[in-house]
């Protein structure tokens, strides 16, 4: 591949993302809102990391930094007061297939969450998981996002991934992980081996234009 660009570099999932794919040898351009929050994240990656400012819901913005680029990983949020969730993911999705399909990119990959998954009997986890109302936005802004990619994604090659159950904040990678259709609230996976099944796919594609769960 010519280079991976990672939106929301700097987050838990995406410094993952980035190490990941330095480790096995790719040029990556980690993207931030601000560069100067995270000049010390990526050392010792010097040399196959740029780091650069920008928006992921700004679609010149990330035209302008996947144009000529192979892959490019969503993994920026808006969450908290004062943002506004579904106005970001929508115009992140948005901003991501403008850039697949006028830019060349020839993979978009998006970090998700797994309560937009149903399990194994079809019940969405949603309605199975009594979610902080202050944590409501952020759920409907990330199901906003993926149905932008559901509706307006065809033709492109893309992928929404998220853990099947939670992130295991406290584990490691141990390069092993499943996948399934159905989401298990009881399952937990690391953030490096969720991005070791990102880089997987970004190399050799399995699965497309679905929600793919990742299992530990």
């Amino acid at each position: 591949m010519s280079g991976i660009v990672v939106l929301g570099a700097g987050g838990r999932a995406g410094r993952r993302v980035v190490a990941e794919a330095c480790a096995r040898g790719h040029e990556v351009t980690a993207v931030v809102r601000d560069t100067a929050a995270h000049a010390d994240a990526f050392a010792g990656q010097e040399g196959r990391v740029r780091l650069v400012a920008g928006d992921a819901a700004d679609a010149s913005r990330v035209a302008e930094l996947a144009a000529g680029q192979d892959v490019v990983v969503g993994a920026a949020a808006a969450y908290g007061p004062g943002t506004d969730p579904e106005a970001f993911f929508t115009g992140s999705s948005r901003a991501l297939l403008a850039a697949a399909r006028d830019g060349g990119v020839r993979r978009l990959l998006v970090v998700g969450l797994a309560t937009l998954l149903t399990d194994a009997a079809g019940t969405p986890l949603l309605e199975a998981t009594r979610l902080p109302a202050e944590f409501l936005p952020f759920v409907h802004g990330h199901r906003a996002g993926l149905d932008v990619l559901r509706r307006e994604g065809a033709g492109v090659d893309w992928l929404y991934a998220s853990p099947a159950g939670d992130f295991d904040h406290t584990g490691g990678r141990t390069g092993r992980y499943g996948t399934a259709a159905h989401g298990d609230p009881g399952d937990r996976v690391s953030y490096q081996d969720f991005a070791v099944a990102l880089l997987d796919e970004a190399e050799e594609p399995q699965h497309r234009r679905t929600h793919l769960a990742v299992t530990g």
